[in-house]
């Protein structure tokens, strides 16, 4: 697998911000870089825009002030298509039209030399569809970079039903030798991140729907507990919700409108009323100067119980006992249902059931819940569910139990799954039906996470750490309370625990 040599010419047709960026990436990894744009100057200020970048970096240390000059050297504006025929690699960054995608490739085959490749930085349209007019489709490959890409680790190559295996080898092996993470994927839907990431936005939209809380605490329980960068309401509101809202119902429709993508109402209001996020100053939150900051939900202090007791389980349960113990509580091992005891609450893990229904089943009224955590030894906050049944009594005593321990105590309303979790489970088993169906691999599916939207842990790895039996008892619990193929258990997930019941994982150990 050989990448295209070091020194030799990449065109970039589109200077925006995508075809900027990539021309950016290609002449610091010393490729000639021809940029070509139909709109007067855009390539020239894109260039110039460059050169200041180049320019900031060499003031920061990051860059070579010779290096700068040479990577500066290597840019040059085209003003037609057909300077660009001694290209080795044309990579496409225009407006997300089919027909002008196929215009483009149709003018640029007749340019180029028969061994040039051809590469789209599509983030939605198929690849197939794309190439399927051409002449020789086979040399036509999806090249999908994230924005901004020269920050940006992660690129998608993606095979058309065409396209020639060592063409994808190619681009893959240049983009590595461009200091990218490659991943290879099928061309379907979304490719790997716009799809697998859906479950992120749309259980976010669900838990608001629902008044689990407002956006503020939604927003900080994903973050503090589960890791991930930005919570999904202030994303989307970065993102756009007319972009994000897009998204979701192009792969919504390109999947024969599968309930697992189906689009929310919330957002659509949102859409409906112009109110599209930061470019506009109000989405989910109002931004401006003088604008509040939304400050999330905190408990109250309640009162440090006397005693403790815990029944062990994997995973966060011996972190949790870890922080009691370090603030002077000595919680007493019994033989009971995972989870921790004390002042009549049973308080335990959420395993997609709500904690009315649990309590009801379980007949304990005092029961409660609490959510995922991505860092149990860490996390500053913790998501509390309190039963219907649940006495205020037990409810304070649980949550002065965890504030003892050092965390800020968060309460969600009663869902189903609560936040962390439920979002865990949908992502996972989102990216387990992408192997499913052989869309890509299991590594590729959590480099493609990690590098291309900032997870803290791939969807798979964190399926491989909850444990695989967990996760399908979240979904199926999901399942039977809102009654919806929404939640509907990956068929790799069952297969895999039926292979292993107690040991099953998608990753080695």
């Amino acid at each position: 697998m050989h990448a295209i040599p070091k020194g030799s010419t990449v065109a970039v047709i589109g200077s925006g911000a995508m075809g900027a960026g990539i021309a950016q990436v290609a002449a610091t990894a010393g490729h000639q870089v021809l940029l070509f744009d139909t709109r007067p100057d855009a390539a020239d200020k894109a260039i110039l825009d460059i050169g200041k970048t180049y320019a900031r970096l060499v003031e920061k240390g990051r860059m070579g002030a010779v290096e700068s000059d040479l990577a500066r050297e290597r840019l040059k504006r085209i003003s037609s298509l057909h300077e660009a025929a001694g290209a080795l690699l044309v990579i496409e960054a225009i407006v997300e039209n089919l027909d002008a995608k196929r215009a483009l490739f149709a003018e640029l085959e007749n340019v180029v030399g028969e061994k040039a490749i051809l590469a789209t930085n599509t983030s939605s349209i198929s690849v197939t569809a794309i190439g399927a007019q051409l002449k020789h489709p086979g040399r036509l490959v999806g090249m999908h970079f994230f924005n901004p890409v020269p920050l940006m680790a992660l690129v998608e190559v993606v095979k058309g039903l065409a396209t020639e295996p060592g063409v994808a080898d190619t681009v893959s092996a240049t983009a590595d030798s461009w200091g990218k993470n490659p991943v290879h994927a099928r061309s379907t839907p979304g490719f790997i991140v716009n799809r697998v990431a859906r479950p992120y936005y749309a259980e976010a939209l669900r838990l608001l729907l629902e008044q689990a809380a407002d956006v503020a605490t939604l927003d900080a329980v994903l973050r503090d507990c589960g890791g991930f960068r930005m919570g999904p309401f202030e994303l989307m509101d970065l993102i756009g919700h007319d972009v994000n809202f897009s998204v979701t119902n192009s792969v919504f429709a390109a999947y024969y409108n599968d309930p697992r993508f189906t689009p929310s109402i919330l957002q659509q209001e949102l859409v409906n009323a112009g109110f599209l996020g930061r470019k506009s100053g109000r989405g989910f939150y109002r931004y401006g100067d003088n604008v509040a900051k939304s400050v999330p939900h905190v408990e109250a202090s309640g009162a440090k119980p006397a005693a403790v007791r815990y029944a062990g389980a994997p995973g966060c349960m011996d972190a949790i006992v870890e922080r009691l113990r370090v603030a002077g509580i000595e919680p007493l091992a019994i033989e009971a249902a995972p989870g921790l005891y004390c002042e009549g609450a049973a308080i335990y893990l959420t395993d997609g059931r709500s904690a009315t229904e649990r309590a009801e089943m379980d007949d304990h009224r005092d029961t409660i819940l609490f959510d995922l955590l991505l860092d149990a030894s860490g996390a500053a906050r913790i998501a509390l569910a309190r039963a219907d049944q649940c006495s205020d009594r037990a409810w304070s005593a649980a949550v002065g139990l965890f504030q003892a321990a050092g965390f800020a105590v968060t309460r969600l309303d009663d869902v189903p799954g609560m936040a962390v979790m439920r979002t865990v489970a949908m992502l996972a088993n989102e990216a387990a039906d992408a192997v499913n169906q052989g869309v890509c691999s299991a590594r590729a599916v959590d480099v493609a996470m990690q590098k291309g939207v900032n997870y803290p842990r791939g969807p798979l790895a964190w399926a491989d750490s909850i444990g695989l039996q967990q996760v399908v008892k979240v979904l199926s619990n999901l399942a039977a309370t809102y009654g919806e193929d929404r939640y509907r258990v990956s068929p790799l997930l069952r297969r895999k625990l039926a292979a292993n019941p107690h040991g099953a994982r998608f990753h080695a150990a």
